[in-house]
């Protein structure tokens, strides 16, 4: 990575059209350039969109070689990820990245890394898939869980303290569906004084708006479906480590070991999403910031969670970390509870009611419902996922739903 370059079957192939420069440059591009761009064109036949290689396996010489120089077995090596790998670790500002085959597959590598009776720290709001395999999995492996309640800026150090074996804080942020903020920052502080590493969910957040290397965290975690691909056709994932230590060797290895990689033509359309990702995330967190102030006063909505809003209790920490917006997530609690929360998502004609988020298409969902009676969410809540669709529409959509409701 370090002569952005990679080979693949004997040709070079350029990856960061940062790379392109010349040295005497005085300054190297923007992220946007390099997100849109992506790779340089191959030296081998000039293709600007980078190849798909389908190969499972890799040939070797008389003297039983790799004529790739390392790829043997597309498990652990395939060129195909490698375009967004590269991609990602240097938007990020990392020193490497992995693509898996979802988000839960490359959170989950990381929690495997723990050993029986190591402790992990993690919000007790955050994405619900997680949790709930979290604290599955700890009682069968035997690891130590604390969930903290992320909307008390001092609840993380509280529950580090009180354990003498924490080895990994995890955090989300924004949270998801409250969209509580965490201080990043400090947060690396905690967990590194008392020895433990911090992984950092930055999937809402995105390298557009956070990057929680910058601040100190070890390790950052995309659910790469969402807004990395932006086009609701991929499930990925994707880890993007701080430090190629030993550490991100296992996580390496657990990957491989697992098999938990995305197949070739997802990770070859999750690369071609990436090269809109600044245009999709820009428009989204713009028109989610204009819903968000229109209907903060409506009388209908009991409130508006959205980290972008003055009145929001982390708006501080997330105008310190987050940078050009606030993301496209919001969530509105109804007057009236859950059942009038349901009517209003009933009632949308624009809005798709529909599970995930980060995609083209304006989404809404009733995560009550999705979750069930142990979700510790409330039940009039109402999540958001705001597209590129015209503002004034979503805004309308909303405003005869709720009428209408």
């Amino acid at each position: 990575m370090s002569n952005g370059t990679a080979r693949s079957g004997g040709a070079t192939v350029c990856i960061f059209a940062v790379m392109r420069m010349d040295m005497k440059e005085e300054r190297r591009v923007d992220p946007e350039t390099l997100a849109a761009q992506g790779t340089q064109a191959s030296e081998a036949d000039g293709s600007v969109v980078p190849p798909l290689t389908p190969s499972t396996t890799f040939a070797r010489d008389t003297h039983y070689a790799l004529l790739s120089g390392s790829r043997s077995y597309a498990r652990d090596h395939n060129p195909t990820f490698e375009p967004a790998e590269h991609l990602l670790a240097h938007l990020e500002h990392g020193k490497a990245a992995r693509l898996f085959a979802s988000g839960m597959a490359a959170a989950t590598a990381v929690v495997q890394t723990l050993a029986p009776g190591e402790r992990i720290v993690a919000p007790r709001v955050m994405y619900w898939g997680l949790r709930n395999w979290l604290l599955r999995f700890s009682a069968q492996w035997g690891i130590d869980v604390a969930l903290f309640d992320a909307a008390d800026p001092d609840a993380l150090a509280r529950a580090v303290a009180q354990g003498n074996n924490t080895r990994l804080v995890w955090i989300e942020t924004p949270c998801n569906p409250t969209w509580d903020v965490i201080d990043i920052a400090r947060a690396a502080d905690v967990a590194h004084a008392r020895g433990a590493k911090l992984a950092v969910d930055s999937t809402v957040a995105t390298p557009v708006h956070t990057r929680p290397l910058e601040l100190g965290a070890d390790l950052v975690m995309h659910s790469a479906t969402k807004y990395l691909n932006g086009h609701a056709d991929v499930v990925a994932g994707a880890l993007v480590t701080a430090h190629e230590d030993d550490w991100w060797q296992r996580i390496c290895e657990q990957r491989a070991e697992a098999g938990a990689i995305p197949g070739t033509f997802e990770a070859w359309l999750l690369q071609r999403g990436m090269r809109t990702l600044f245009v999709r995330v820009a428009a989204a967190s713009a028109s989610a910031l204009a819903i968000a102030r229109r209907f903060e006063d409506h009388p209908r909505i009991e409130r508006v969670l959205y980290p972008g809003l003055a009145s929001h209790p982390g708006h501080g920490v997330a105008a310190r970390q987050m940078h050009g917006g606030y993301g496209g997530m919001l969530s509105l609690r109804v007057k009236g509870g859950p059942e009038a929360a349901l009517a209003v998502a009933n009632a949308c004609r624009v809005f798709i009611r529909a599970t995930s988020l980060g995609g083209t298409e304006s989404l809404i969902e009733h995560r009550y419902t999705i979750e069930g009676p142990e979700s510790p969410i409330p039940p009039d809540l109402l999540r958001l996922s705001i597209g590129i669709e015209s503002t004034r529409d979503l805004i309308a959509d909303l405003e005869q739903a709720l009428e209408r409701a």
